[in-house]
């Protein structure tokens, strides 16, 4: 090839695919301000429906419509991206809806936990969001933490503060947390602040998004509200939930539960706004079909990939950013089925471009934390984001040269370009197996199942989180103290009429 001939290089192309076409993305989002504005949504906080009252929404009751110009303004209103930061300095997540990277990140308020040591079912234990966020914190491809586990002994009422706790003090990464009231909402600000040694650092630098969850179809509860409002009056992230299964809680098409699901979220995100323009904000949902065999909510389903991918495409296209789902599955071991479902769900989020896919390492619907689980979607993750990086074609006339210095018959393998780009070009994977089956055999011939428990077992023994500032493991425990002194102050509720 002559010099003046020689290819130029050409930036990367970015593997993606695209399940709804922009005009079905505007008929889906019409038809959703349309359900708002005819049909509305139930605000059962009487703050909330008085913001939407003065704002121009025709409130009934606990009924209130909400015509679309006031959701196109809470559109508006929402950040197209914040931060969200690690304890750890080095950490730093961009929650943004532009075409990117997934951010993936473990799921919460699992009954069951598989134990580590045995691989057993049991019921999940206190120091169960310790195990799972150590865990998290020394795996590459998970970006944030969530507990995996619903302590069960524990007061039930403070579970979120004793799994926050656990959280805080085994990872160095960002943490999504949740509450059942503004007593856990409170508990968990005070944790978070004695992790960051100091107030104003934790403000600055926020490494807590908090969790809530409306009712579906479409009602917003009076506690998740309330402690929406907390958090938004102290300026830190919220992810808001919405959902709706087909068949149960939305329509049994997929177009009717895509309504039902942005609607719920786009009438929470306009109450959010209205309460605090600008409150930086991501919306979410576990939008999935009724099994009809099992009657259960499955979330390996085809249609939860299907659904998420839709409504990530759509929110993008908002401008907001997206909680999907990612990394679960129906079965109750980790097996070919979870394999199986959890790449389904991991290719799906990362090609369309989910913000922060959650849920990674949940089994059985949602009911059994798994650590193996975690891990085996930490490698699915890193592959899939692998692929996604697509081909760099670079300086084509370099690779030319390359090619002309070894010639016909040569090899590549002592190249010194060899040796600079292998680990860039190529996965080294972690927990898939490479090799010859004399190898594997002598090396045990341990399946994925044993593979991932022994990568489990290998980061608990191993791996040490970014510690707490001196003296903030005292503070965090006396908040549990008080916390707990507190519930046995508060009576009974009565069981007259």
């Amino acid at each position: 090839m002559s010099q003046s001939a020689q290819p130029e290089s050409a930036p990367i192309h970015m593997p993606q695919f695209r399940l709804l076409s922009e005009l079905q993305i505007e008929l889906l989002v019409q038809a959703t301000l349309e359900c708002l504005n005819r049909t509305g949504v139930d605000v059962l906080n009487a703050q909330a429906r008085e913001l939407l009252a003065l704002a121009g929404a025709s409130v009934q009751g606990l009924r209130v419509r909400i015509p679309p110009s006031l959701i196109r303004d809470a559109i508006a209103a929402a950040p197209r991206s914040f931060s969200l930061w690690g304890r750890d300095p080095r950490i730093h997540l961009r929650i943004e809806a532009a075409e990117g990277q997934a951010h993936f990140g473990a799921g919460p308020t699992c009954p069951y936990f598989v134990e580590p040591e045995t691989g057993e079912r049991r019921r999940s234990q206190r120091g169960d969001p310790g195990l799972t966020a150590r865990v998290c914190d020394a795996l590459e491809h998970i970006d944030y933490v969530m507990g995996l586990a619903l302590p069960d002994d524990v007061p039930p009422n403070l579970a979120p503060a004793y799994e926050f706790a656990a959280m805080v003090a085994n990872t160095g990464k960002p943490i999504v947390a949740w509450a059942f009231s503004l007593d856990n909402v409170a508990d968990i600000y005070r944790i978070a602040v004695a992790a960051a040694g100091r107030e104003d650092a934790f403000r600055e630098r926020p490494f807590v998004a908090f969790l809530a969850t409306c009712q579906a179809p479409l009602m917003h509860t009076e506690a998740e509200l309330a402690n929406v409002f907390w958090m938004a009056d102290r300026g830190l992230p919220i992810v808001y939930m919405g959902g709706g299964t087909a068949g149960v809680t939305a329509p049994i098409g997929g177009a009717g539960t895509l309504i039902i699901n942005l609607g719920a979220i786009l009438s929470g995100l306009a109450i959010i706004q209205l309460y605090k323009r600008g409150t930086p904000t991501c919306i979410g949902s576990v939008p999935t079909a009724l099994d009809p065999a099992s009657g259960r909510m499955p979330y390996g389903a085809p249609e939860m990939s299907l659904f998420s991918a839709a409504m990530s495409e759509i929110t993008r296209q908002l401008g907001l950013p997206y909680m999907g789902t990612a990394g679960a599955s129906e079965a109750k071991t980790l097996d070919a089925q979870a394999g199986i479902e959890c790449a389904f769900q991991v290719i799906f989020s990362q090609l369309s471009g989910s913000t922060l896919p959650h849920d990674v390492g949940m089994l059985d619907s949602a009911n059994i934390g798994s650590l193996e689980m975690l891990v085996m979607a930490d490698e699915i993750i890193g592959m899939t984001r692998r692929i996604t990086r697509g081909i760099e074609i670079g300086d084509l006339a370099a690779t030319l040269d390359l090619i002309d210095r070894v010639g016909p018959g040569g090899e590549f393998i002592s190249c010194k370009e060899t040796a600079r780009g292998v680990r860039r070009e190529v996965y080294m994977t972690r927990l898939m197996d490479r090799q010859p089956w004399d190898q594997w055999q002598a090396a045990g011939s341990a399946g994925m199942s044993e593979r991932a428990r022994a990568r489990v077992q290998q980061i608990l023994a191993e791996h040490e989180p970014l510690p707490l500032p001196e003296g903030a493991a005292g503070q965090i425990d006396q908040v549990l103290r008080e916390a707990e002194a507190r519930l046995a102050q508060t009576p009974p509720l009565s069981s007259a009429p």
